[in-house]
């Protein structure tokens, strides 16, 4: 594979506390497990491409202190490239603090700090890197003009874009849809994104195609255990998810993402890639934190070995 995947987004250190369930609003309980994690969806992504064997390089910011010293160390470590990472001296590092209860569901709160300083010098900095062919995964973890700048230059440098458009907003300009290749949204992020609740199969596919139509080359809608729903304009179909006992969800879907650039970048059709960033992310929910929880390529094997993953299921278009 020649291509390199690049990663443009956030580095977050996480903050994470395991405890028996999720607090209530104004709730104080007891937890039984703290840790600090390598995480940020950018950062997850980029270790996601580089544990599968794939060239990955790291494009943003983190801040002048231990927390940005520790997170590039770790992307070092998981053979991620990081010279396209800044430490800024006027910023700290961003944090997300997250809360898990036993059944793996999460409350997450992020606090941007460098992440929200990536403006125009950091998307020149991965402009002059990208190579026709090369793959651009996003987030929304940092400023929306930033995205918006990255995919523009990807396009012109004839690269091809996936968007993860997390955290859930309502934002997104018209403008960026034509520039994203794959859009990879999740049931919340779809309903925020469409204006109505994507609740099963039939209202992610109606918004998937939604989403086409403003300019989203394709969609993909990611239910969880229900597998994810996707729709191009040569196809419609749902990939369900692979029945694994689930420990933390956290970095499942820059788990699928990851898997999905490394399968598209290695020529995998649509739907064979979606299957590989399904057997990935289904991996990743049987790990704990973020980071840590992403997969080698042999340890994917080992998961399609020991659990079924399901065939795609073509669905009718409910338009184009």
């Amino acid at each position: 594979m020649t291509a390199t995947l690049y990663s443009f987004g956030s580095l977050n250190m996480d903050l994470v506390c395991q405890t028996p369930r999720l607090p209530q609003p104004g709730e104080t309980i007891l937890g039984h497990q703290f840790q600090l994690v390598p995480g940020g969806k950018g950062a997850n992504q980029a270790v996601a491409i580089a544990r599968l064997g794939a060239p990955a390089v790291m494009v943003g910011r983190v801040g002048g202190d231990g927390f940005g010293q520790s997170l590039i160390a770790s992307l070092q470590q998981a053979g991620v490239s990081t010279a396209g990472v800044m430490a800024d001296p006027h910023s700290p590092t961003g944090i997300a603090s997250i809360v898990v209860d036993r059944a793996g569901s999460n409350h997450i709160v992020v606090v941007p700090g460098a992440n929200g300083q990536v403006d125009e010098a950091d998307v020149q900095r991965l402009a002059r890197q990208l190579q026709p062919g090369d793959g651009l995964l996003m987030q929304l973890e940092i400023p929306l003009a930033a995205v918006l700048a990255a995919a523009t230059a990807a396009r012109g440098r004839g690269a091809w874009v996936v968007l993860d458009p997390a955290p859930a907003r309502t934002d997104l300009p018209d403008s960026l849809y034509p520039l994203v290749d794959y859009l990879t949204p999740n049931q919340v992020e779809a309903g925020q994104l469409v204006g109505f609740a994507v609740t099963d199969q039939s209202t992610a596919l109606a918004a998937a195609q939604g989403l086409r139509q403003r300019g989203a080359k394709v969609v993909m809608v990611k239910l969880g255990a229900q597998g994810v729903i996707v729709a191009s304009e040569a196809e419609c179909f749902h990939q369900p998810a692979m029945a694994v006992p689930v420990v933390d969800t956290v970095a499942a879907g820059d788990a699928f993402n990851g898997g999905l650039a490394v399968g598209l970048a290695e020529g995998l059709s649509l739907p064979e890639a979606v299957q590989w960033a399904t057997a990935v992310a289904a991996y990743s929910v049987t790990q704990c934190g973020a980071q840590p929880s992403l997969p080698t390529r042999s340890q994917v094997h080992s998961c399609l070995a020991t659990h079924s993953l399901p065939p795609a299921i073509p669905l009718a278009s409910t338009g184009s």
